[in-house]
């Protein structure tokens, strides 16, 4: 295209930039290629991604979900910290994945921009790539999209799409739920993507000084913990009854949605130490306990419901792989209307 054309051509000038699309793909074709294996048919740029089962997997039923990382976006860009946002959005579709017991098996994102910055876009893509190496998963495909006069400024979004794959007689549904199972908590990063709508406010109008302001947001865009190979190397070795991903509602919300309606949750809050960056926010936002527990992870981003036969065994086997666990609580038969207690 000449010069001329460029400067005359009628969709940029609308706010559209085709060329600054196509740069943007030469720049991750690499990054996007480096997590596809033998599975993926067709390259980086066609209508659609293409994903060859291999029978690996008896009884196969594919499990999908669609997730992205809210507000923690506007923080991320105030600060000019992207390089992580990527495995956020990643994290929280294949984390949510592997409750149910699947394998992730490829991710779709979609980015969505007033304005295409090419090497802002580059950066998180290569993060949701990395991300996805990491998980294991082929990032198979996304898209991009310029929207001026719906986005303000600079301002953009991301969305994500995951599918995994599980066999049928070994989903992990919570129905194998039993009083007297026991709960494994594993660390969380931070509040990973959840509550940052919050979190902001409680920044914007804090008096603290800025050196330890600063300190909070660096602890606040830690990037979401990955779970995949963990939970793998576990369901490896171990039986497990049901999994909860902390996301939004904290852990008086998300427990419950897993556990038989005849049965109940007693969570021992004393179980484990709230990392800093939960009570800076809780004391600088003046939030109940209740309400941080309602709201954000507290430091626990992954539950585990299993028999009590090895609990100790567990714990040390997620502490070799990397993460703190604790033993936050207990399945009892109901007794009242409430499917959470603390305790």
């Amino acid at each position: 295209m000449t010069k001329e054309i460029k400067n005359n051509d009628p969709y940029k000038l609308a706010g559209v930039d085709i060329e600054a699309g196509n740069s943007l793909v030469d720049k991750i074709k690499a990054d996007v290629g480096a997590t596809q294996g033998s599975n993926v048919l067709g390259n980086i740029g066609g209508f659609a991604g293409l994903f060859k089962l291999d029978g690996s997997i008896k009884n196969p039923t594919l499990v999908a979900c669609t997730d992205g990382v809210g507000t923690k976006v506007a923080l991320a860009q105030e600060n000019n910290k992207l390089e992580s946002i990527g495995q956020d959005l990643v994290a929280m579709c294949v984390n949510d994945l592997v409750t149910c017991g699947a394998k992730p098996l490829f991710f779709l994102d979609y980015f969505a921009a007033s304005r295409l910055d090419v090497n802002h876009a580059a950066l998180i893509i290569k993060s949701i790539a990395n991300a996805c190496k990491d998980s294991r998963c082929a990032l198979l495909g996304g898209e991009t999209a310029e929207m001026p006069g719906h986005y303000v400024g600079n301002n953009f979004d991301l969305a994500g799409f995951s599918v995994g794959i599980v066999n049928e007689q070994k989903i992990i549904d919570g129905t194998a739920i039993t009083a007297g199972d026991y709960l494994i908590g594993i660390e969380s990063s931070g509040p990973h993507s959840n509550g940052y709508s919050l979190i902001r406010k409680i920044i914007s109008e804090s008096n603290a000084p800025i050196d330890e302001i600063n300190k909070i947001i660096d602890l606040v865009l830690k990037p979401t913990h990955l779970y995949p190979n963990l939970i793998e190397n576990l369901m490896n070795n171990l039986e497990i009854n049901g999994m909860a991903h902390i996301t939004g509602g904290g852990i008086t919300e998300n427990i419950p949605r897993i556990v038989p309606d005849n049965l109940c949750v007693n969570i021992n809050k004393d179980s484990w130490e709230m990392p800093e960056v939960f009570k800076w926010l809780q004391s600088q936002g003046n939030i109940s306990d209740s309400d941080m527990l309602r709201i954000f992870n507290c430091g626990i981003g992954m539950v585990l419901i299993m028999n009590d036969s090895a609990k100790d065994q567990v714990i040390e086997n997620i502490k070799h792989q990397g993460y703190a666990a604790y033993h936050i609580g207990v399945i009892k038969e109901k007794d009242s209307v409430t499917p959470l207690n603390y305790i």
